[in-house]
């Protein structure tokens, strides 16, 4: 933090002490906790016994600002022997030489092991990470014989600042205002001044979008003008409302072509996707559908008040011109108001029902349900306006076309699922039989149907398997809302309810000559099963993944279940790679060709794989062992595929609660060559990664045009996005 930023913090200790502290102005160890937000007592125990230096048993606002400021002011030696104090749990108040007196409590002058393996089981506890015990004690060995230097039995202040030397990262955050260390973690982040919408670099990257926005907007402008020129003899409400009505027309037919996913799958392989902003279809289709609700709005209203006024000079009253059909408005028998006034109602519910607390909380049957409310909104229109089937005829005509499509390939035979495995974070991992004639590419998307769960519901998921295995296609179904939850929970029935379908599955298999399953059958976990349950797809439908393998240098970013399009692509880019791998008969020297073709332009794969804790690494963890083996032969500098992960529970090395335990996961990766996390050979980092950074390392690579795909919370979305637009990178997000 600079000098003003560390005065403001230590005015907002002050504030946060006085409001606490009673009157008495001093707080006790659980007020203390309260304030300083950490999780594991023994840390907040640890600050609270060093900054009560009259060991009094609480601290007063002296006690606290004399004790931060010498971490803010102090240098790199009075910061590290603060962290040595932390450590040494049975250290004892003393004055070091040139000390008057100790501003905090001084060490007893060494560590043994079990005190560095307290210190690290509550760092385990503060990063939310589970290791087994014996996996702790490899922990603490590794860090203790690593700083142990003269093999004495206890580390000393001079060895743990010898050891902490071999990690430059924890030493440059030493010359950081320590008050870092002790920081809430929800601490405020700079905003950039200029907003990223008003920046060139943004309207340079978005061109397409907001060039497809800026002719939508004229459409608009052109399509009201002209319908308010050519109905110019009935009044200024008159003449307002049969231009939104115009526009409605336009707008409630071209919410429909945005829809229409096997079109826009095609086209993603022409050259139209470099014109139009294929990708975002369903950004435009809200934004459409908002301008539906705006113009429906101003249509209404302006009806009314010309009924109003038509009221005050005709025969009818103004309630007989809106809810009955004697005054005879409308091309049908007069119903023009009063499907008017429905229509009005139904655009409401389905907007409403749309919005993003809806789909995200738990009901996305009610958005499912009620968006299926388009048929009749299409009907009532047709009714409603004498002109609406002129612009809907064609369109209309093509989604019913791959409406029949759909259910076509949705009943075709040999779908089924035949295995079931439950991952503890409340994840079902589908595997489904695939027909010979199903066939799709890296990271499409399907609509599934599974009668046993619900009889009617279609629910969108990306594939997670390769097109390359072709006996089954996966899904992996996080536990979310409604119909996701009864699918986990119907998996999870007592193994007497699922005898049936384990029967028939083995029978299956039995019968297909697969004897070998019969034996694995008998040793598969409680949360794996075998079954036979049909279900029904329709798709596959393409997504802005598509264009990876058009890419020279692709950075695919997963967010926790984001990661499922980018399993399928890995496995998908891993096959075309060794497909395009050579050695020498001679001296069996392998490379890669680097030369662009068609079908894979790569030239480099970077992944990186964003969890919140340590159970959602489990999904795909198999998955990335078997690419990591696969490359791990070449050089690091030399990998096509390079994986990056990152645990965002966990505390990183500027947080004195995680220092020790990051050294030790370095010290122990590097010695048994795996992560104690996840067991793959990358190293799981902690926190969130600094955007900033990694894009700067990826621009200095040199492998060619980046291009950032994304698929995880739109809020991390946000943040890529503008990193992407300063670096200039092409950004593609997974939207369905």
């Amino acid at each position: 933090m600079s000098v003003d930023e560390d005065a403001r913090w230590l005015e907002w200790v002050t504030k946060q002490f006085e409001s606490i502290a009673g009157d008495d102005k001093e707080i006790n160890l659980n007020e203390f906790k309260t304030a300083l937000k950490v999780r594991e007592s023994f840390f907040a125990e640890r600050f609270f016994s060093l900054f009560d230096s009259d060991s009094s048993g609480s601290i007063s606002l002296e006690e606290l600002l004399k004790a931060l400021n010498l971490l803010i002011h102090g240098n790199e030696t009075d910061k590290l022997r603060f962290l040595f104090q932390v450590y040494d749990v049975d250290g004892e108040s003393q004055t070091h030489e040139g000390q008057s007196e100790p501003a905090l409590p001084a060490c007893s002058g060494s560590i043994d092991p079990d005190e560095l393996k307290t210190v690290l089981k509550s760092c385990l506890c503060e990063s939310a990470i589970s290791l087994p015990e014996e996996k702790l004690d490899d922990l603490t060995l590794v860090l203790f014989e690593s700083a142990d230097k003269d093999n004495s039995g206890s580390i000393t202040f001079e060895e743990l600042k010898a050891e902490l030397e071999n990690f430059p990262e924890v030493m440059e955050n030493l010359t950081i205002s320590a008050a870092n260390w002790l920081k809430p973690p929800d601490a405020d982040q700079k905003k950039n001044k200029t907003p990223r919408y008003l920046t060139l670099t943004y309207w340079q990257n978005n061109s397409r979008k907001l060039l497809f926005l800026c002719s939508y907007a004229l459409l608009n402008l052109l399509l009201f003008i002209g319908a308010v020129l050519h109905h110019s003899y009935g009044g200024g409400w008159f003449m307002l409302a049969k231009g939104c009505g115009q526009c409605l027309n336009f707008n409630c037919t071209f919410i429909v072509v945005l829809m229409l996913r096997r079109c826009l799958t095609w086209l993603r392989a022409t050259w139209v996707v470099r014109v139009l902003p294929l990708d975002q279809n369903i950004l435009l289709h809200q934004i459409v559908g908002y301008a539906i609700l705006c113009f429906t709005v101003v249509h209404t209203a302006a009806h009314v008040a010309n009924f109003a006024w038509m009221s005050r000079r005709g025969e009818f009253g103004l309630w007989e011109y809106l809810l009955t059909t004697r005054p005879g408005i409308g091309w049908v028998k007069g119903t023009a108001s009063l499907t008017g006034v429905v229509l009005q109602l139904l655009v409401f519910l389905m907007v409403f029902c749309s919005s993003t607390f809806v789909r995200r909380s738990g009901h996305f049957e009610v958005f499912y349900w009620t968006h299926l409310s388009y048929i009749w909104v299409w009907i009532l229109l047709i009714i409603h306006c004498a002109n609406f089937w002129k612009w809907f005829v064609v369109p209309g005509l093509v989604f019913l076309l791959e409406k029949i499509i759909g259910v076509a390939v949705s009943r075709m035979g040999g779908l089924y699922i035949v295995e079931v495995n439950l991952l503890p974070s409340k994840v079902t991992h589908l595997v489904i039989r695939r027909p010979q004639v199903f066939h799709f590419k890296p990271g499409d998307y399907i609509y599934i149907n599974i009668p046993e769960i619900a009889k009617y519901e279609w629910h969108p998921f990306t594939i997670s398997s390769a097109p390359e295995q072709s006996e089954t296609l996966w899904l992996h179904v996080r536990s979310m809302g409604q119909w996701t939850n009864r699918l986990y929970e119907y998996f999870r029935q007592p193994e007497s309810q699922m005898f049936r379908q384990k029967i028939l599955s083995i029978w299956l298999e039995v019968k297909l000559k697969c004897f070998s399953v019969w034996c694995f059958y008998l040793q598969v976990p409680a949360n794996h099963l075998f079954c036979y349950i049909k279900c029904y797809v329709d798709g596959p439908y393409g997504t802005p993944t598509r264009q990876i393998f058009a890419s020279e240098h692709a950075v695919l970013i997963g967010a926790g279940i984001g990661i499922t399009p980018f399993a399928s692509i890995l496995q998908s880019i891993m096959y075309r790679y060794h497909m395009r791998k050579h050695n020498c008969p001679s001296c069996s020297y392998s490379w890669c060709e680097n030369i662009k073709d068609n079908d894979m332009k790569l030239r480099k794969v970077d992944f990186i794989w964003i969890n919140r804790d340590q159970k959602s690494f489990e999904w795909f963890v198999s998955l990335l062992t078997k690419l990591e083996l696969e490359q791990a032969d070449e050089e690091p500098d030399g990998r096509f595929l390079e994986m990056h992960m990152y645990m965002t529970s966990a505390l990183g090395k500027n947080d004195m609660k995680a220092i020790g335990l990051q050294m030790a996961l370095d010290l122990l990766a590097k010695k048994e060559k795996k992560d104690s996390i996840t067991g793959l050979r990358t190293r799981t980092q902690p926190g969130r990664p600094q955007w900033e950074k990694v894009f700067q390392k990826l621009s200095e690579e040199n492998k060619g045009k980046v291009h950032v795909f994304y698929c995880g919370a739109p809020s991390l979305a946000k943040a890529i996005k503008h990193q992407c637009e300063r670096f200039g990178f092409k950004f593609y997000k997974e939207n369905f």
